[in-house]
């Protein structure tokens, strides 16, 4: 009887360990005002949905990723990388393939989506300028590189990422449609010109205080922080000539131990509704094709979906095979 009672709470055990698994899976992404807005639109709705409790982690660590997966110990059941990341992850065996009968890719943005990946947003590197900072405020990536007409210092993303080397080659005159393969050689030639000149953000508040300071009041930004930086009370202005468009991605790391549960907040986050929630609050644009018509249209025409005039998108299938050649350059030449 003893040992009948001992398997029976070890079983029991075991049910209610399964059970509390089941009742809640962690996402990690990258933190501040994005992760909020993340929970508040996505998080929250599944909970209601599911009854699924979604307990935040983040920032988003890829080394930290790597090394769950290696030693199949991972915590995170989704994650919100950048849509470079999630290529060179997928083809690497790190990521769980997306089951699309789940999650309806038929009504996704088909840039961002592949075997292993979705798009969580999308975004555009902007021309931002602190108007009431300077007398004129730049408007091409080639004013952006003129310190003669353009005095002063000037922002750019620190991390190796799709968007500073896509804009000097534009500056330089490279076409839009020419980009790719990426000539490092003429585009680091080109940053060399400016490089004194060059203040890094590497979050986007950073980048924000660096314009509303005009300690750099102009800059290469990510829009949905001008239009936060406007709504602020600063004299924002962004120029969207020739923006360059990058996604962050959700994934499922390999061995994720609430994998069902995962599809299914996946498939939530990229609904139309959820997507639009998501845009509203952020300034980026929603991946979900459905998502423009659920949008008042003021708001709407502030989001990079409605800026392709001259849109520039920037290759995720390049930057991911080239993701480490390019960030070992990029890195030296910074600590130069």
């Amino acid at each position: 009887m003893k040992i009948k009672f001992a398997f029976a709470a070890i079983a029991a055990l075991v049910s209610v360990s399964a059970t509390a698994k089941a009742d809640t899976l962690t996402f990690s992404s990258w933190g501040g005002t994005t992760q909020d807005a993340q929970k508040a639109a996505w998080a929250n709705s599944f909970t209601d949905k599911t009854g699924i409790q979604i307990l935040q982690d983040g920032p988003t660590d890829y080394g930290k990723l790597k090394a769950m997966v290696e030693a199949n110990q991972v915590t995170w059941d989704v994650v919100d990388v950048e849509g470079d990341y999630a290529v060179q992850a997928g083809k690497k065996g790190e990521l769980e393939k997306l089951d699309f009968s789940v999650i309806d890719k038929s009504k996704l943005d088909p840039r961002f989506v592949t075997d292993y990946s979705v798009g969580s947003f999308y975004y555009s590197f902007v021309i931002g300028c602190n108007s009431d900072a300077v007398s004129a405020c730049p408007k091409t990536w080639a004013d952006l590189f003129d310190t003669q007409k353009f005095p002063g210092k000037r922002t750019f993303y620190k991390w190796s990422a799709p968007g500073v080397i896509e804009a000097a080659l534009l500056a330089d005159g490279v076409p839009a449609d020419k980009l790719y393969p990426l000539d490092l050689d003429r585009a680091f030639k080109k940053l060399d010109t400016i490089k004194s000149d060059i203040v890094w953000w590497s979050s986007g508040a950073q980048s924000q205080q660096l314009l509303a300071s005009a300690e750099a009041p102009f800059g290469s930004i990510w829009n949905g922080r001008m239009t936060a930086l406007a709504a602020s009370g600063v004299k924002a202005e962004t120029s969207w000539d020739h923006n360059i468009t990058a996604a962050d991605s959700l994934v499922i790391p390999k061995g994720a131990p609430n994998l069902d549960a995962a599809m299914k907040f996946i498939a939530t986050a990229t609904s139309a509704q959820q997507q639009a929630d998501f845009a509203k609050a952020t300034g980026y644009a929603p991946t979900n094709l459905g998502s423009g018509k659920l949008m008042d249209p003021e708001t709407a025409k502030t989001l990079p979906d409605q800026q392709t005039t001259s849109q520039v998108n920037a290759d995720m299938s390049y930057w991911a095979d080239n993701r480490d050649a390019i960030g070992e350059r990029w890195y030296a030449w910074q600590a130069k």
